[in-house]
């Protein structure tokens, strides 16, 4: 057992902190530990929007997307009547980064009834009152990443799944994923994505060796440098010592490059989770 894992599993017995799986990689080795009897995936909420991310990381790679592309002149064929003309101003980047104009939690289904969007999801969001002009300042809403998936749809000619199988999940051997669908069966992006704590550390794993992982280059080392530098959701942490993306009740992946170490977790608690990710810095 690493100091790590020691350290992890001390702190869950003196805290009876929730966790349910947890995984590491540090100098390439891994070590998984379930804690108490779950389910094997478990929802990773927002950690979502980093395969999200990464989708769009993998179109920009291959020249068939660029984060200056306006959303609606890719999704020109479903604009509603009385659309805000505001819309049209509005670009992939803004999307990737909460600025699309949409109030806060919009379209958040962990929190709010899914019957309230209707059926169409896409167009309840884009006939929805923007409440401030895109590009305009942050406002955090899943609608964005359901947009985003939307777009790969319709850059690939697939959903996202059938996409991140051929593209991420195989090549990296994922065992099980499934992500929540809309009424009318387009994945959710921004939440929803149920996987195996062991996998979701291999995304973390990917960007901590610059776009490679097992030795096969999945993503370009510009899009890596692009996600840090510009935070597309994988986040610089405790001033620069570690990169993650977390979600609703305490999940975390995150890298810490000081260490050569990857992480990931599933819980159910949102107790002091700082501490949680500062002993996978410091341990």
């Amino acid at each position: 057992m690493s100091k790590l894992t020691e350290a992890v599993t001390k702190y869950v017995e003196e805290t009876h902190f929730n966790l349910l799986h947890y995984t590491e990689i540090t100098d390439g080795v891994v070590e998984t530990i379930h804690f108490g009897n779950s389910n094997p995936c478990q929802d990773s909420y927002s950690v979502a929007k980093a395969f999200v991310v990464t989708a769009i990381g993998m179109l920009v790679d291959e020249g068939m997307l660029s984060t200056d592309e306006k959303v609606t002149e890719i999704l020109k064929k479903y604009i509603p009547e009385g659309m805000d003309k505001r819309w049209n101003d509005s670009t992939v980047h803004m999307a990737l980064k909460h600025e699309l104009g949409l109030p806060c939690c919009y379209l958040d289904i962990d929190l709010a009834s899914t019957y309230e969007y209707g059926r169409d999801f896409l167009k309840a969001i884009l006939t929805n009152p923007l409440v401030y002009t895109p590009g305009e300042r942050h406002e955090y809403s899943d609608g964005a990443y359901y947009l985003l998936a939307r777009i790969v749809e319709e850059k690939t000619g697939r959903n996202l799944t059938e996409f991140m199988w051929e593209k991420l999940f195989f090549p990296l051997e994922f065992q099980e994923v499934a992500w929540s669908v809309c009424p009318m069966g387009h994945p959710l992006g921004g939440s929803g994505l149920y996987i195996r704590s062991c996998d979701m550390v291999k995304l973390a794993q990917l960007y901590l060796q610059g776009g490679e992982y097992g030795g096969k280059r999945i993503i370009s080392e510009d899009w890596v440098k692009t996600v840090f530098d510009r935070g597309y959701e994988i986040k610089s942490m405790f001033g620069g010592r570690a990169y993650g993306k977390g979600g609703m009740c305490g999940q975390m992946m995150m890298l810490v490059p000081e260490k050569n170490r990857a992480v990931a977790w599933h819980a159910y608690d949102e107790r002091d989770r700082e501490k949680l990710e500062l002993i996978a810095i410091e341990a």
